[in-house]
């Protein structure tokens, strides 16, 4: 099987729906309470959000959610969840659903698409900042409370909140040449790459949840000095690092952003 073989298009159908509730639980691994509902995707599919679907052949390998909101006046898109069953990951196809997301909404006026993201997941952060584009600017502590997904290692559910400007120079410029615009980085913070070891096993949880501790304060404080996520790192070693620096685009719809 290769990506090409995997079509992407939107889904309306109730099966499609039970099948994407089917694959969250897969991915996340959900107590049956914390699940995002049947109900949930059709009311997003009614009510002007996205529901996108990935397929090798009948069998869904991934998926996105999103549903609208308002900020200030403007509607944006707030994609609350992008699902990729494992042996499909590290192919491109996650990028690919975003970019689908970001083709809908440009085509309905839609310029703004956010998310939240777990700051200690080194991969993810990679694909939000440097190959799609996104900044982040916001810092939720504990958003979801203590979720039962065993990904979350029983830490507190902390979010960065990802706004990915559709229409900026930024994201315009990455994705007609594949790089990002240069930064001026003016500080960092790091995320070891053995943090996903450290937040699997119990006896090392509290050596994550200090990690989680110290990196929560130097965001909070970063971004009370004007200071935004524009860039990510990976090492070879798999050592993650965000580069923080001051935004000179004007792309906002909340005062004090």
């Amino acid at each position: 099987m290769t990506a090409d073989s995997i079509v992407l298009r939107s889904c309306h159908a109730i099966e499609e729906f039970r099948a994407c509730v089917a694959l969250q639980k897969e991915v996340w691994n959900f107590t049956d309470a914390e699940l995002v509902p049947l109900r949930m995707f059709v009311v997003a599919d009614k009510v002007g959000g996205q529901v996108m679907g990935a397929f090798s052949g009948n069998d869904m390998v991934g998926f996105a959610l999103s549903v609208p909101g308002t900020r200030s006046g403007h509607v944006y898109l707030h994609s609350h969840m992008l699902a990729v069953r494992k042996d499909q990951r590290n192919g491109g196809l996650g990028r690919r659903l975003k970019l689908l997301q970001r083709e809908d909404a440009l085509v309905r006026g839609i310029d703004l698409i956010e998310w939240t993201f777990d700051p200690l997941e080194i991969k993810n952060a990679y694909l939000n900042l440097e190959k799609l584009g996104a900044i982040a600017r916001r810092y939720n502590i504990n958003q979801y409370g203590i979720t039962s997904s065993p990904l979350q290692g029983g830490l507190p559910s902390d979010r960065l909140i990802a706004e990915w400007w559709l229409k900026s120079k930024r994201v315009e410029t990455l994705l007609a040449t594949g790089k990002n615009s240069a930064i001026v980085s003016q500080s960092s913070i790091a995320v070891p790459a053995q943090i996903y070891e450290w937040k699997a096993a119990p006896e090392t949880r509290a050596r994550a949840q200090q990690v989680q501790e110290g990196n929560r304060e130097q965001f909070l404080r970063s971004f009370s000095q004007g200071l935004a996520v524009l860039g990510y790192e990976r090492d070879p070693a798999g050592n993650g690092k965000f580069l923080l620096g001051r935004w000179d685009e004007k792309w906002s719809y909340a005062t004090g952003l």
